[in-house]
Formats: structure tokens, sequence, C-alpha cells
């Protein structure tokens, strides 16, 4: 009878624990699912850019109207604020222009016109490994451990399965795959300053300074450029179709998401769900461009899928 009064002394506290870190973990299911949703759109953007591409656009004047129509459309939304709180939060906000948007945009579509797109693609989604590990060094609240080492890399291990697709041309381009790793880290920084603001930041503040400040600093190069498109390319349905895709949705309605994200889960938790990308990237044009899905590329999916369960299950059995 002591036995089973000790079992049950010890059970009925563990399981009331685990009922809780249950409920706990069932109020963060809905910002996952946003992560994963926002990937999804970002994974189908590559497609998209790519018929924009086809049609007469060149990466800089994508980037400018995306961004454009993402800054216009959210002036819809209430907001009298229209500066931080002092001048240094006001040159963060301008950093985040520059990391997540201008500069970021810039370095990877010029990787790509330099070297392989699966060389980019790879190169890239190392932004999830990099963010852990500044966040580790400048963030508190965010520490390595080795389950989410050994799940990222195995995650990194799938996504080149994917993106190579069975393919394994290995051609190098120093400068194209500098700025591919330049891309990933300015993503990763931008994550990192993205943590410093949103305490003291309403979310749809920061995005819209994010978006006025890559508008802002894009123009430098605009004013340089001898590219204008002409008008009878952009007033091509299938061009404002996919403008207004990169626009409204994989620009606005995203990173307004993604930033609220960043701040409920953390920015080792959110960027891991960036090793997503490839695999709808891969689907999207299986679908629309009808490119080659290989069983490479589907272990490669599988290891993606593993490496981010196993991250994230052994981060939630520390917990409890």
């Amino acid at each position: 009878m002591q036995t089973k009064t000790n079992f049950f002394a010890y059970f009925c506290p563990l399981k009331r624990k685990i009922r809780k870190m249950s409920a706990k973990n069932n109020q963060f299911l809905p910002y996952h699912l946003t992560a994963i949703a926002c990937v999804i759109v970002w994974g189908t953007t590559f497609v998209s850019t790519k018929i924009l591409l086809i049609h007469g656009l060149t990466p800089m004047w994508i980037f400018f109207f995306r961004f454009l129509l993402a800054y216009l459309v959210i002036w819809l939304i209430p907001n009298k604020r229209l500066w931080a709180d002092s001048w240094r939060d006001e040159g963060l906000f301008f950093c985040l222009g520059l990391t997540g948007g201008s500069i970021y945009f810039l370095t990877e579509n010029t990787a790509l016109q330099l070297t392989l797109v699966s060389n980019v693609a790879l190169l890239v989604c190392t932004a999830p490994l990099l963010t852990a590990l500044l966040s580790h060094w400048f963030l508190k609240g965010e520490r390595l451990n080795k389950p989410l080492i050994y799940g990222s890399l195995l995650a990194l291990l799938g996504v080149a399965l994917v993106v190579f697709n069975g393919n394994f041309i290995l051609k190098t381009n120093p400068i194209g795959d500098l700025l591919s790793i330049s891309a990933a880290l300015l993503w990763a920084i931008y994550t990192i300053l993205m943590k410093r603001l949103d305490t003291r930041y309403p979310v749809l503040f920061i995005t819209r300074k994010v978006f006025f400040y890559g508008l802002l600093s894009i123009l430098p190069w605009l004013c340089f450029s001898a590219d204008l498109p002409q008008l009878s390319i952009v007033l091509q349905p299938v061009v404002v179709g996919n403008l207004l895709f990169l626009g409204l949705l994989a620009s606005m309605l995203c990173y307004v998401l993604w930033n609220r994200t960043l701040k409920v889960l953390g920015t080792v938790r959110t960027s891991n769900y960036i090793y997503f990308n490839p695999v709808v990237t891969l689907i999207t044009s299986a679908l629309v461009l009808h490119e080659k899905i290989t069983p490479i590329a589907l272990i490669g999916a599988l290891l993606i899928l593993l490496g981010i369960y196993w991250a994230e299950k052994k981060n939630y059995r520390k917990r409890l």
C-alpha cells in the first residue's frame, strides 16, 4: 500500500506537469503553423521571381515593386506612430531595412546570376544555423544544445539532397558563393535585430519600417540603373499577378506574420522552418515548371523533417 501511495504521489504531479506543458505548447501551435505557412509562400517565390525574370524584369526592380506594394498596403492599417523612441532605434530599423530588404535581395539575386541556383539555395539555407550561433552569442535565453545542432546539420544535409535533386554538379564561383553566404548572414542578423526591437515596438510598426528603409536604401541603385522597365512589360497580366503575389502575400502579409512568430517562438525555433524552403520550391517547380523530382530529393525532404523533428522533440522533452 505504501508503494502504491508513493507511486501516485510521484505520478500525479508529473501527470499535471505534462498536461500543463501540453496546454502551453498547444498555445504555440498556431505560431508553428504560421511559420510553416510563411515558408510555403516564400518557397514559391523562387518560381514567381523566375517567371518575372523571363518576362523582362530585373531582380532590382522586382524587389522595388514588391516592397513598394507592401509598403503602400501596410499604410492602410491604422498606426499613427511615425518614429522610434530614439535615433539609435531608428538606426536599428534602418539596418533591418538593409539586412531583411534591399541588401539581402541584392546579394541573393546577384548570386543567382553568378553561380548555380543549387549553390545559392543550399548556402542561403545555412541561415538557421547562423541564426542559432548569433543568438547564442548575442541574445539571452537562446542557447545551443547538442540535439539542436545535430538536428540542424541533419536538416541541412537534407537541404543539400533536395537542392541538387539528383544532379550533383560540382561547380563553384567564389564571388557568387560568397554572396550567397552573405545573404544567409544578413538574414541571421535581421533576425537578431528583430529580437532586439520586438519587445518595445508593435510588429506592424517594425514591419512598416523594414519596408520603408528597404525602399529608401534601394533608391541609389535605381538612380544609376539603365534598365528601366517598359510600361508594356509591367502591365502584362502575368507580371501584375506575380508582383501582387510577391508584394501583398510574400512580403506584406508574410513579413508581419513571420515577425510576430519570431517574437513568440524565438529566433532559433522560428528560423529552423527555413529548412523547408527548398522542399516547397521543389514541389512548386514540379507543378508549375514541370521539373522532375528524383528519389534523392525525396530522401532529402525526409531528412529535413527528421532533423527539425529531432531538434524540436528533444527541446520539448528538456522543457518537461
